[in-house]
Formats: structure tokens, sequence, C-alpha cells
């Protein structure tokens, strides 16, 4: 056993000194972090979008502009949230007497929904079926509430900055006559949407990010015969960029919302009465049977709690996937380098295998050890509301068993692993030798990753059940059940089950090692390798 830990420490310094390793341990909170401020970025450095509205049906173009402002102030207030979250003062916020809501003016507002943004934009702006008037200045009244709520905030803040606006309506370039037909306008901007012209805005050139074109007389499709649309026309969204379709969406949605609301008109029923009704809904709560009495509602710990094991199995597959390359690639390496015939002068085979075995588990330990714990020092550094997701994450970590359950089979699935892999690179010179070895085996470690996402909702099912007592599954399926609570049969069964089989494999390794580590030449045919494993 000493020189099998030898074995270990020289394994473990080997790797822990290369460049990749730190890389590997460093990339992981750097690519956290990235996930967190990017999108911050990318938010902020979004440009503007410009388009064009040709409307000549005469009936949407304020529908869409209110549709669109509605959207810059949903976007504000969303932001201020954030801006609040970050800086409020929780001594000030419980001391301080809260502002009168009702004193702003032109607010149909309770002081529940009073930071809803969807609701806070339409009664700043208004909606289809509404039926609220408009307020002049969403801005003043914007202004007057972050006024309200400045008392509760922190001294040394910032200012609050306002997101940029995403969507901008102008007016068609000289030379396009909007009442041409359709085509013939749509046409003659094509080159500015390819970017090949330019379009002016405050004397500044800028690109043309869409154009939309209603028709004289729109097609309704839920009314009409499929005679008559050919007749009347769709409206049409032109633009290079198929994956922002915000502004798509938004303008569809008030198009859409303006006609049933001229629908519910013609037929007598005022728009105000449907949005009353609409607003009618009955109080939907999920609750769980297996938490204790009056504590029964799923909240949104309980929710990531039952998805937190897929992380989890991917996590788990990197990992074991990680380390299992390392072992592999060291004995080939060494092997290839006549380095192991002067290992086995000092040691035996078995204390060889034992100590790289122990030796990349400290590794795989140290690596996945490290990345947890730069995930509680991110969330720690990086407090912000964007943060809100992870501190949810982290008390599910602390409150379950996921953390002990991923060490134990992370440390079974790497002995079962570990011990195929190792066959592989005591049989083979070159890398290349064992890459057709390890085509199969890696076929065969995909299944966990194609089931991960339908195991926890069917965890106790039949596939859930079958895979748990598969060896070459277990660690990834029982780690996908674990916060399901599984029979305690299975949870027992399927841990011996691979203690007995990470057992039998190192044993199956253990012969095919000893014969195989000084072999060169071509790797054994299957028959041979069958006639090591049972002498």
């Amino acid at each position: 056993m000493k020189y099998a830990m030898l074995v270990a420490l020289r394994e473990y310094a080997e790797n822990a000194k290369t460049k990749g390793f730190w890389i590997g341990l460093l990339l992981f909170p750097f690519m956290i972090v990235l996930a967190i401020q990017v999108p911050k970025f990318l938010a902020k450095a979004t440009p503007t979008r410009y388009f064009v509205l040709v409307d000549q049906s005469q009936e949407f173009g304020e529908t869409v502009e209110g549709a669109l402002e509605r959207y810059r102030v949903r976007k504000k207030m969303e932001a201020y949230q954030g801006y609040i979250r970050k800086y409020v003062d929780e001594e000030k916020a419980t001391t301080t007497e809260k502002p009168d809501w009702e004193k702003l003016p032109a607010l149909d507002l309770d002081p529940q929904s009073m930071f809803d943004p969807e609701k806070f934009a339409e009664s700043m702006v208004g909606g289809a079926m509404d039926g609220l008037a408009e307020v002049d200045d969403p801005d003043a009244i914007f202004d007057m509430m972050a006024a309200a709520m400045a008392p509760m905030l922190k001294e040394d803040r910032p200012e609050f900055e306002e997101p940029k606006v995403r969507f901008q309506a102008i007016g068609l370039p000289s030379g396009i006559a909007a009442d041409a037909e359709p085509e013939v306008i749509v046409e003659a901007l094509k080159p500015y949407l390819l970017g090949d012209s330019m379009i002016e805005v405050d004397g500044e050139k800028k690109e043309l990010f869409a154009a939309v074109v209603i028709p004289r007389d729109p097609a309704i499709a839920a009314t009409v015969t499929m005679a008559n649309v050919e007749k009347k026309g769709a409206v049409e969204y032109w633009s290079t960029n198929l994956a922002d379709t915000d502004l798509r969406n938004e303008i569809q949605r008030s198009i859409n919302n303006e006609v049933r609301r001229k629908a519910y008109v013609e037929r007598g029923v005022k728009p105000e009465v449907v949005k009353q009704v609409e607003g009618v809904k009955i109080e939907f709560t999920s609750k769980n049977p297996k938490k204790e009495k009056g504590k029964e509602e799923v909240s949104m710990a309980d929710t990531i709690r039952q998805w937190a094991p897929v992380g989890f199995v991917y996590l788990l597959f990197i990992a074991i996937m990680t380390v299992t390359q390392m072992l592999l690639n060291n004995t080939i390496e060494e092997k290839s380098n006549r380095i192991i015939e002067v290992l086995l002068s000092s040691v035996t085979a078995g204390e060889l295998m034992l100590g790289k075995l122990i030796g990349i588990l400290a590794i795989g330990l140290t690596m996945t050890g490290t990345w947890i714990v730069s995930l509680f020092i991110v969330h720690t550094i990086f407090k912000s509301p964007e943060m809100e997701f992870f501190a949810q994450v982290f008390d599910v970590l602390r409150t379950s068993n996921l953390l002990p359950a991923f060490a134990i089979y992370f440390i079974l699935g790497y002995l079962f692993y570990a011990g195929i892999f190792l066959s592989i690179g005591s049989l083979c010179n070159t890398l290349k030798d064992a890459q057709n070895f390890m085509g199969p085996v890696m076929l065969i470690m995909m299944v966990p990753l194609f089931t991960m996402m339908f195991i926890p909702k069917d965890p106790n099912g039949t596939l859930a059940t079958f895979l748990s007592w598969v060896p070459l599954y277990t660690p990834f399926i029982m780690m996908n059940r674990a916060a399901a609570d599984p029979p305690m049969f299975e949870q027992v069964g399927t841990l011996i089950l691979m203690v007995v089989s990470s057992a039998g494999m190192l044993w199956l390794s253990g012969k095919i090692f000893r014969r195989g580590i000084l072999r060169t030449g071509q790797p054994p045919k299957i028959l041979e390798l069958l006639r090591w494993m049972k002498g």
C-alpha cells in the first residue's frame, strides 16, 4: 500500500502541475461570471433597432406606436426593479414610511401590483382592451414614483440608468412612396434591409433593421375563406435578422389585439367589459403532498430541487469523462515512452494500477470540489439581482442530499469507468489505437445524457427503474432520481450493485492490466482478452 500511495502522489502531482488542469479549474468560475455579466453587457451594447412601418390601411399605426411605447416603459420598469433590489437599504425600508401611491395621478393600480412591469406599462400607455386613458408623460409619473422610493435606497447608490430604446420607427427613405404597391415598396427597401444602403436618422447613417408593410385591406384569417385570403394581403415583416423576434412579436400582438377590439365593438361588446371578464380567474396553486401540513405549497426552491439533479448528471458526466481520459492518456503515454517499465521495476502491476486509480480520483475530487466552491465564491462576490436564482440553488444544495449523493456516485462511477479506460490504456500503444475502443464506450456513456431531461418527469417509471439497475448507467440515473426519493430498496440495492460492479470491473481490469501493460505491437483480439480474464 505504501508504494501504491507513492504512485498516487506522483500521478496527482504530474496532473496538478499541468496547464490544462489549472485552466480547467479557473475556466469554470470564469464561465459563471461571464454568464452573469455578458447578458447585461450585451443588453447595453445592443443597438437601437430602426424600422419603417408602412400602414396603407390607416388603422394600425397608432396601435403599433402604443405597443412599442408600452414595451419601452415595461423594460424601464424591469430595469428599475433590479436597481431597487440591488441598492435597497434594508434598515431604511423597514423604518421609512411607505409612499402613498394613490397620490400619483392616472394610476389605476393597487399598491401590491405597483411594481408589476406589465401592469405599470398598461396603466401608463393604455392598451387595446383596457379602456384606460393614456398618460401624457409616462416618464414624469415614473420620476415621481422613483422620488417616492428614494428614501428607502442607499445614499451612495449611482444614478438609475434608463435602458436604451430598443425599437424606433422612422419614415421611408426619400424616393419611396408610401401609397405604392407593397411589392414596389419592399423592392425599393431591399438595399437598406440587406445593408447595401444606409438610412439617415438625425443626421447619422444607420442600418435598417426591419420593414413592416400593412396592406390596404389586411386578411383576417379567422373569419375569411381561403379565397378571400388570396384576394386580401397579409401583414409582411421583412428582416434579415431571424433571431431577434421581439419587434415582430410586439407588432403582431398589438395588431391582433386591435383587430379583436374592433370585432368586439362591431358586435356591441365594450372592450372594458372584455378586459374585466378576461381578468376573472381562479387562483391556482401547486402543492406537494410530501411536504408537512401547512407548508405544502410548491415554491421556486422546490422546482429547483426537482430539476437540480439534471445539472448534476451533466456535471457528473463531464467530471468522469475528464478524469478517466486523464487516466487513459497517462497510461498510454507512459507505456509508449517506456516509463512504465521503469515503474514496474520498483512496484508491482497491482500497486501501480491502484496508485493510478487513487491519484486520478484525487484529481477528480479536487476539480469537482473547486467547481462547487467557486460557485459559492462567485455568488458572494457578485451578489446581485441576477444571482437570485443561484441563491435559491445554493439554498437547495445546503438543505438537500444532492452533494453527498453526487460525491458517492462520482466515486463509484469513476471506479467503474476507470477500470474500463485503464484496461484500454494498458492494451494500446498509441491514442490512435485507443480510439478504436473508445467509440463504443462513448456511445454507451451518451445514453444518460439522452435521457436526463425525461427521467425527472417520471423518476420512478419503468425506464428510470430499469436503467437504475444497469451498472453502466446507475450513477447517472440514480443521481437524476435523487430529488424524487426513490424507494429505499432501490437506493440501497443499486448502491450495493454499484459497489460490487465497480469491484468486479477493477478485478477484471487488473487481470488485463497485468498482462497488457508490457505488451507491444497490435492490441489483442477479443477472444484473447476473454482468455486473460478467465486466467
